[in-house]
């Protein structure tokens, strides 16, 4: 893990990087911050700053689209995902640093080969579907930080268009990161860093409303799946070095 001011700047600019991408696809932040953070501030204190974060860009983004959201698919998805959500705290907390971290790079990269090919799976669709991908997710979340690819994959299954994905993504990220962090607590940071992290998030939330309204949806989700499949890969190949 890295110290330091280097490292308090480092991670400005991946809460910056991740914020940014989350407003061109919904949920972006985990998949492109968690394995950087991971390798920064460890398993633990990094999957709790992306709750926290996650949470935060979601809010802000669900309050101008909340009308938008669909309660039958999000209902049992975000109710699924909360019951698995003490299973990914508890797995968290119990397996050793090097294991965590392969276990997360490797989540990551298989979630975003999965989202990349647009998988079609039959038990994704429909209310059972929700409550399958919602199970999922939740255990993704509160263990790794990365809950978003299964409820990605269930909106590819039903055939929702990236408008209509964002709010319903936004409002999974709110309810989701919550329960995760009111199981894992807050990340312990110093003041200044805190600082660093909503400036930041800031900062990322003004670019990527700039980028949005610029870069073609489909360039802008390939940019954030490899960017998220290289993060994955690396904490994969840390986690599986120190084994």
């Amino acid at each position: 893990m890295a110290s330091g001011w280097t490292a308090d700047l480092l991670l400005g600019g991946i809460v910056l990087l991740g914020a940014s991408v989350q407003w061109l696809t919904g949920m972006g932040f985990a998949l492109v911050a968690v394995p950087a953070l991971v390798l920064i501030l460890g398993p633990a204190e990094g999957v709790v700053l992306a709750n926290c974060a996650g949470c935060a860009i979601s809010l802000v983004g669900l309050a101008a689209s909340w009308r938008q959201v669909r309660p039958s698919s999000m209902v049992p998805l975000v109710a699924a995902a909360v019951c698995t959500v003490p299973a990914g705290t508890w797995a968290a907390r119990r397996l050793p640093e090097p294991m965590l971290l392969a276990g997360m790079g490797a989540l990551v990269s298989v979630a975003v080969l999965l989202v990349m090919r647009g998988v079609q799976m039959p038990a994704l669709r429909g209310r059972k579907g929700a409550l399958a991908a919602g199970a999922a997710g939740g255990f993704m979340n509160a263990s790794a930080g990365v809950g978003g690819p299964p409820v990605s994959l269930y909106a590819v299954n039903a055939g929702w268009t990236v408008r209509e994905f964002v709010p319903n993504a936004q409002f999974y990220g709110v309810v989701v990161n919550a329960f995760s962090i009111a199981a894992n607590g807050l990340p312990r940071l110093a003041a200044p860093v805190w600082g660093l992290a909503v400036t930041a998030m800031a900062v990322g939330a003004v670019i990527g409303r700039v980028i949005a309204a610029r870069m073609p949806e489909n360039r802008a989700r390939l940019v954030v799946l490899l960017l998220a499949l290289a993060g994955g890969v690396t904490t994969l190949g840390k986690g599986l070095w120190g084994l």
